[in-house]
């Protein structure tokens, strides 16, 4: 599961100033959506998964299609009972459960993910869920989680009505706290996402959708969300940019 050669010539090694990131050097993948990353750094194929905060589980089924077999972990309540009314898909079991208390026997698994969800477990439990990860996994198994950076245009938008400095913060902190201790000193990447929406009604609905979130129309509705979003205007839609950041950590 070492990055292929051919990968590691076309990375730069760089600086990013992150919340909770102590060294703060990355290394740097391009610009790439999740599942390039990933297939950048880990061959799935043949592995038992665990993808703690699957949301719908989207990225667990494109896991399956890389021939993993995927354990999808949701704790929203509203979320897991829409993905038990979802058509069975080949390789991927969702369930109903904290990443505080994974329903996975000790030394059982391959890798473990987190997917833009560790700083959405409660900041008491970051550190129990990261445990959690080491405990399911089996020796030569992985750790990979990937969190949204802060000081990105799409970042200070969302500031006035989502502001998630905070948790993406102790997030970070719990990796360096809890997770290098457990695993050691992770493999740390970067990479850039440009979410892109036609309008400002389709960024309402988006996060007004989110179960877990409870953010409301009013919130996003205010005349400085809209000037921000404004600024964001192309020929092409409205365009932000996300860095994404990427904590491998191979016990």
């Amino acid at each position: 599961m070492n990055l292929p050669t051919e990968n590691r010539d076309t990375m730069t090694a760089i600086t990013e100033s992150v919340d909770g990131d102590q060294d703060r050097e990355r290394t740097e993948l391009g610009d790439l959506n999740d599942m390039q990353a990933l297939d950048l750094l880990l061959d799935l194929s043949g592995l038992n998964l665990v993808d703690a905060g699957c949301g719908s589980g989207d990225a667990a089924r494109k896991m399956a299609e890389r021939g993993a077999t995927v354990l999808g972990v949701e704790p929203d309540p509203a979320q897991a009972e829409r993905n038990r009314a979802q058509a069975p898909t080949s390789g991927v079991t969702l369930v109903e459960a904290g990443a505080e208390a994974l329903p996975a026997e000790g030394s059982s698994q391959d890798g473990v993910f987190f997917f833009r969800s560790l700083h959405h477990v409660p900041p008491g439990l970051m550190g129990p869920a990261l445990k959690e990860a080491a405990r399911v996994l089996r020796s030569g198994g992985f750790l990979y989680v990937v969190e949204p950076g802060m000081g990105c245009s799409f970042s200070d938008m969302m500031l006035p009505f989502n502001d998630e400095t905070e948790v993406r913060t102790l997030a970070q902190q719990a990796l360096n706290q809890t997770a290098g201790k457990l695993l050691g000193n992770p493999e740390k990447y970067l990479y850039r996402q440009y979410p892109t929406y036609p309008d400002f009604e389709t960024l309402i609905e988006r996060f007004t959708n989110i179960s877990f979130h409870k953010i409301t129309r009013q919130m996003i509705d205010q005349p400085i969300v809209r000037e921000s979003f404004e600024q964001s205007r192309t020929d092409n839609g409205y365009i932000f940019e996300q860095t994404m950041l990427v904590n491998l950590y191979r016990v």
